[in-house]
């Protein structure tokens, strides 16, 4: 029957193999085994290696078998065709390549309490090293199924010490591949390494430990090819994103590197801009501050500071980058009083840039200078650590003054009203910094000294979108905590009479809600038939 199917008539395969792949509900074992009891997996497996001249027969049954082997059933079969696998990831086609490294992850799947056989099975039939050929060789598919099954390999023990072998010659395996293959494959290593690193903090100490974190350093350090730099870039944007990631990642000379990006007037804006990013990533989280020593730190900051002194109005998108990365690193307490040190702070283009109306031009330089004001004053940190140090605290108070006597606005109360009258996307950023900086006392007297400021943010129909009505709101209740905790409230019957206006407003919620109207009766004429 095998011979006689595969062989002369494919067609009812091919048909039967096409409804099985694409059915639209769950397959169960007793669909999959009324499935194999007509077609034989060996069967299957012979019609798909011999290349029979049958329009679509190879994509129907790669799609087929991942499919099958997906089901509980089909996974427990893997173990018994482990050769079929083994030729799978050396075939020409890459689409039975693909299917190949996804049937390896199936196996492990279905063997994830028993992760010593999976690895033994690994092993045995030489696996590992046609998944890394996979990933550096394969198209961009199979690259991708060859990564997610390595990566899944990394979370046993067992499966670590087939990727990073205790054998000091076989760890090198990783070095050597990226060393050997082209700048794709190269990226394609360095993005399995960052991949492995996010498995857990085990791994990422084994690959600390190996050197590994050497292969993203050394593209950094060399970079000729801006393509290679910017692809480095984003790994190290992922890297920074992983949990675990910055007691490994201060050990690197990663920080100064990206510093010397920033500085480097011959590297391009958008590798400048993807620098200042991953060094906003990682100062924004308040463990590196205990890893990196206060030196380091002022450097990589002065690179910013550096680097917006520099650009022009033409170049806002670069601008706005260096604004949201200082914003970033002003969400951590330490990272919020290192941009306000000094007697000139950093923080001063965000503030500078908060308050600067260039009309279209300059929307989004004002923006996101309005949310990282947001974030450097607290908003989104808790009650009790939203007030920095002092010396941090004298100069966003003296800035922000210093601003507001430039111009016609005068005093801060005139500029926040002034961000308040402007778009709903200004307004909601302006929401966010004013919920930050109300926990100061001058900043609260000054928003109460504006009757017109408290009028728009205890009003629910000034804003029509839910996260304006929200921003507007928690705006609303920030302003009312500080005049709660303020010692002048019970002294001073115009904050009184403001406190009982924000509490109403509370009260009423976020939303736009009618006030409660009592029922009207309604006469009605007699119907006259």
């Amino acid at each position: 029957m095998h011979e006689e199917f595969s062989m002369e008539d494919p067609t009812q395969l091919l048909e039967t193999a096409s409804d099985f792949a694409n059915y639209p509900g769950v397959l169960n074992d007793a669909a999959v085994r009324d499935f194999l009891n007509r077609f034989p997996l060996p069967a299957i497996i012979n019609a798909l290696q011999t290349k029979l001249d049958v329009p679509g027969l190879e994509n129907t049954l790669t799609a087929c078998l991942e499919r099958l082997f997906k089901t509980k059933f089909g996974a427990s079969l893997i173990p018994q065709y482990m050769p079929f696998v083994q030729v799978g990831l050396q075939a020409d086609s890459q689409a039975v390549r693909s299917l190949a490294c996804k049937t390896v992850t199936c196996l492990l799947e279905e063997l994830d309490c028993d992760t010593d056989v999976a690895a033994r099975l690994i092993a045995e039939y030489n696996i590992y090293p046609l998944l890394l050929d996979c990933l550096v060789n394969g198209n961009e598919q199979v690259a991708a199924a060859a990564m997610d099954v390595i990566k899944k390999l990394a979370h046993s023990p067992e499966g670590r010490e087939i990727i990073f072998p205790s054998a000091r010659e076989g760890a090198a395996d990783l070095r050597t591949l990226a060393s050997q293959c082209s700048s794709l494959g190269r990226v394609r290593v360095m993005a399995l390494v960052v991949k492995l690193f996010s498995v857990s903090k085990s791994a990422a100490s084994t690959i600390y430990s190996l050197n590994l974190l050497n292969f993203l350093e050394a593209e950094i350090a060399n970079a000729d090819d801006t393509l290679v730099t910017l692809s480095v870039l984003e790994l190290l944007y992922e890297l920074a994103e992983i949990e675990h990631s910055t007691e490994f990642f201060s050990k690197t000379n990663l920080l100064q590197l990206l510093s010397s990006i920033i500085s480097n007037n011959s590297v391009e804006a958008i590798l400048k801009s993807r620098a200042m990013m991953i060094i906003g990533r990682l100062l924004s989280k308040e463990i590196i501050y205990t890893f990196i020593d206060e030196s380091c730190l002022k450097t990589v900051i002065s690179s910013i500071d550096g680097r917006l002194k520099s650009l022009e109005s033409s170049d806002r998108d670069e601008c706005e980058t260096a604004l949201e990365a200082l914003g970033h690193i002003g969400l951590s307490i330490p990272g919020a009083a290192l941009l306000l040190s000094g007697t000139s702070p950093v923080a001063r283009h965000v503030i500078y840039a908060a308050f600067d109306q260039q009309g279209p031009q300059g929307h989004g330089k004002q923006l996101a200078a309005l949310h990282a004001l947001g974030n450097i004053s607290g908003e989104t940190r808790s009650e009790n650590d939203k007030i920095l140090n002092s010396e941090a605290e004298e100069n966003v108070r003296r800035l922000i003054y210093e601003v507001g006597s430039r111009n016609s606005k005068l005093t801060p109360s005139g500029l926040f009203l002034s961000v308040l009258r402007q778009d709903s996307e200004i307004r909601l950023a302006g929401y966010r910094m004013i919920s930050g900086l109300v926990a100061r006392s001058w900043c609260l007297m000054e928003i109460c000294s504006k009757q017109e400021i408290i009028n728009m943010v205890t009003d629910p129909s000034s804003e029509t979108t839910k996260i304006g009505m929200e921003a507007r709101y928690n705006c609303c209740k920030a302003i009312h905590k500080s005049l709660m905790q303020s010692s002048k409230l019970s002294v001073d019957p115009a904050l009184a009479a403001i406190d009982a206006k924000l509490q109403e407003a509370i009260e009423m919620g976020p939303y736009l809600v009618r006030k409660h109207v009592e029922a009207q009766p309604i006469v009605m004429t007699a119907e006259r038939f």
